[in-house]
């Protein structure tokens, strides 16, 4: 996989290229549909399969506040788009002056010219350029012009019992809501946090006789508060867990964290980094009489997870 992280970068055009463009975040099912007609289409052609997305997030140029939390950050999109097997990712940085292009120099000097697009798979409501004046009616005129082919990809549902149209939107609303176990069937993945062991309040492992690691979060956007059981990417292996997201209300705190006891784990992870993978929901954030009671909890939470995981 070739990445191209400037346009200025591609010194000509890929061979009968065939691209999708949008900005994927959380990279879910419909996004990964996208992807494997675009490889289709390009093996088809004998060409080159392309994914273009746009780093920062266009929202966070656009609009100064009130943009929703990111489902993946720049590195795990990356990542998992690699992980489709697209022969190559453009991602273009997103400025005011980028977003000022208007739709026909985009698709006529960007797409055609320099990237070598002999074909675009897009969805339904995808639009481009100056103001998003470009739609999928101006596509289909500038491709008659241009000589390239307008593929339209169907949304994708959940389920046939359950119409649930896939989109990132919905995948952000899934996870806040702490309905991990549904959006792994957006994601067609357990939702993911990556972050750094820091140094907590030392008292997982000394009062309650389960250690934890707490983590400082890359992510944006966090699952709601409460328990769940989970797994643990650390140190080059995959260890079953628990984490608990959340104020600490046995302890009157009012400091949020992110705490995972990783079972049957007893290394120093201080300063690394880790990625921690929500399978299911336990239970809410609960407020214990004392550290007995939670004690037990966290026991009972423990034997749950193992059951859920196993």
């Amino acid at each position: 996989m070739i990445l191209v992280e400037n346009l200025d970068d591609i010194e000509k055009p890929y061979k009968n290229a065939v691209i999708t463009i949008g900005n994927f975040d959380g990279v879910h099912i419909g996004h990964q549909a996208l992807f494997y007609e675009v490889i289709e289409k390009a093996d088809a052609l004998g060409g080159t399969s392309i994914v273009m997305t746009f780093e920062p997030h266009p929202i966070r140029v656009l609009k100064s506040n009130g943009h929703p939390p990111l489902i993946t950050l720049y590195e795990q999109k990356i990542e998992l788009i690699e992980k489709s097997g697209v022969a190559v990712i453009i991602c273009v940085p997103f400025t005011w002056q980028f977003a000022a292009i208007p739709a026909k120099e985009f698709v006529e000097d960007i797409l055609v010219k320099r990237i070598g697009m002999q074909a675009i798979i897009v969805g339904s409501d995808y639009t481009f350029g100056q103001n998003r004046e470009g739609n999928l009616d101006l596509l289909h005129t500038y491709a008659k012009n241009l000589g390239f082919e307008v593929i339209v990809a169907d949304w994708i549902q959940t389920s046939n019992s359950q119409p649930d149209r896939i989109s990132s939107t919905r995948t952000r609303e899934l996870v806040m809501d702490g309905k991990v176990i549904e959006a792994q069937k957006m994601l067609g993945r357990n939702y993911q946090i990556r972050g750094l062991v820091t140094t907590g309040r030392n008292r997982g492992g000394k009062l309650l006789g389960f250690p934890t690691a707490n983590i400082i979060l890359y992510n944006e956007l966090c699952p709601k508060t409460g328990v769940y059981a989970v797994t643990v990417e650390c140190l080059n292996n995959l260890y079953q867990g628990v984490a608990n997201i959340g104020y600490s209300p046995t302890f009157g705190n009012t400091q949020f964290t992110v705490e995972v006891h990783i079972l049957d784990f007893d290394q120093n992870i201080y300063g690394q980094k880790i990625r921690v993978n929500f399978v299911e929901r336990i239970r809410d954030e609960i407020k214990f009489p004392g550290i007995a009671e939670l004690a037990e909890q966290i026991k009972k939470d423990t034997q749950k997870a193992r059951a859920i995981l196993s």
